[in-house]
Order: structure tokens, then sequence, then C-alpha cells
């Protein structure tokens, strides 16, 4: 497995590299909350989707805004993880038995893909500030901050989702 392309020069490159790649997982992932709003069906955890759905749009914004002051260009690479990631949630929820199953299905698959993005958002906060862009790193910063507030949101209603899934599970077992 390769890890870099060979194209790697240097820091500002690999930042630039992950960049793109960041803007493409973001613009699949505002192409796959609706779908997992649609699919939900406890309440909190639609509206959790629709929500974030508004903050993703405005990171894909802001991730633009970025591109654009260093290349001049808003140019996507793709983001294989959020591929699989995305392809992954489409498949458990249509194996996912009852509601409330699709439901924890659904805050799971919420959870990866928050976890990825925190990781790719602290490295590429971390390079911004290496290479002294300020402006930059501060936006990055903001949305490391909102995808931890959406991870965060995803556990709280996963305490009440998970019950009922086994609640339910429960009864219907012993019933």
């Amino acid at each position: 497995m390769k890890l870099f392309s060979d194209n790697i020069e240097d820091l500002r490159t690999l930042y630039i590299t992950h960049l793109k790649k960041a803007l493409d997982m973001e613009q699949k992932i505002t192409k796959a909350l609706p779908k997992m709003a649609e699919k939900s069906t406890d309440p909190r955890l639609a509206e959790a989707f629709r929500n974030h759905l508004i903050e993703t749009e405005s990171h894909v914004a802001r991730l633009e805004n970025i591109l654009r002051d260093i290349t001049g260009e808003t140019d996507t690479e793709t983001c294989k993880v959020i591929s699989t990631l995305v392809s992954e949630t489409e498949d458990s929820v249509k194996d996912a038995g009852d509601d409330s199953i699709r439901d924890i299905t659904l805050i799971a698959s919420g959870q990866q893909v928050e976890h990825h993005e925190m990781a790719v958002y602290g490295t590429l906060r971390s390079w911004a500030e290496l290479l002294g862009q300020t402006n930059a790193a501060q936006l990055l910063d903001s949305i490391l901050s909102e995808e931890k507030k959406a991870d965060e949101l995803l556990t709280s209603i996963s305490h009440t989702v998970n019950t009922t899934a086994e609640t339910d599970r429960s009864y219907s077992v012993t019933a």
C-alpha cells in the first residue's frame, strides 16, 4: 500500500492535498446527511443530522475559502475513507432489522465519520500552524470544535436510543 503520492514533496503540498480531500469528504457528507436524517426514526437523531448538514455546508464553504486563498482554486481529491464509511453506512442501514437497530446503526456510523473528521481537522490545523497559516488554522480549529460537538450530541442521543433498542429487543425475545 502506497502511503503518499509521488508528487508530495513538502509539507505545503501535503497540506494542500489533504485540504482537497477534506473538501471532498465534506461534500460527500452533505449528500449523506439528508439520507441519514430521513432513515432516522428518533426525532432527536433526525434533527441532529439535519442541523449538522447546515454546519457541514458551512465547512464546505470554509474549506473552499482556505483552498482559494492558498491555491486560487477549489479542486478536490477523492477521500477514499469517507467513500468507504458512507458505503458501510448504507449497507448497515439496509441490514438493520428494525427501527431502533437502524437508529443505533446510524449513530455508530455518524460517530465513525465524526472521529475521522476530528483526526483530519486536528492534523490540518497543526499543519496550518506550522506553515504560518494563522487564519486557516483558526478556521480549521472552529470546524474541529463543531465536529467534536456533533460527536458529543450523538453520544448523548445514543444513551436513550441504545437503551430503547435493548428494551425492545428484550421484550420481543421474552414475549
